[in-house]
């Protein structure tokens, strides 16, 4: 098998959209925001990006219930090529682990 794996942590900037298939798998739509400082060439890089997120199945239906704009997380899973409604492609990470991060409050 070829390696294709992704860790992001970040805020989930979007409204999560929620649905079940006619198969009956419910899936959760998000988008996730990252920023970061991470060093390059020996020099500190500003690193921001929106990544599409599905999360798919039933074990992780109520952590992704408990999702609203504004939920930190670290998402782990695969990334593949979704073809957008504008007919351009895009990669999207399909979420095979995901841990809440305590705000503290």
């Amino acid at each position: 098998m070829t390696a294709n794996r992704l860790a992001l942590t970040g805020t989930v900037c979007k409204v999560p959209i929620r649905k079940v298939s006619p198969a009956g798998i419910p899936h959760c739509q998000f988008v996730l925001e990252h920023r970061s400082v991470q060093q390059e060439a020996g020099l500190s890089r500003q690193a921001w990006c929106r990544m599409p997120v599905i999360v798919s199945g039933q074990p992780f239906q109520a952590i992704t219930n408990r999702l609203t704009v504004g939920s930190r997380l670290t998402v782990q899973g695969f990334i593949s090529c979704h073809m957008g409604r504008n007919g351009l492609n895009k990669l999207v990470l399909h979420a095979e682990q995901i841990e809440l991060i305590d705000s503290g409050d």
